[in-house]
């Protein structure tokens, strides 16, 4: 029996390659996992941020973009 015949050689577990010229799905991945943890913030840090973002004039939306824009607090 050929290895041609295999879809993969033997011993092969049918995932991925490593050498992919293409990583955009990982990108993709890491991209929506760390979207995710942004905006997915504790209690008491979205009410934390909701008050300073009231007192300043500003959205929660907005206020957040700011700090993760920034990687600082206004």
């Amino acid at each position: 029996m050929s290895n041609t015949t295999l879809p993969h050689g033997v011993g092969h577990n049918g995932g991925p390659t490593l050498e992919d010229d293409d990583p955009a799905g990982w990108r993709l991945w890491c991209w929506r996992r760390a979207k995710r943890r942004a905006w997915c913030a504790p209690r008491e840090v979205a009410l934390r941020r909701l008050n300073r973002a009231e007192a300043l004039g500003m959205t929660y939306r907005e206020y957040t973009l700011e700090i993760l824009e920034r990687g600082r607090h206004l």
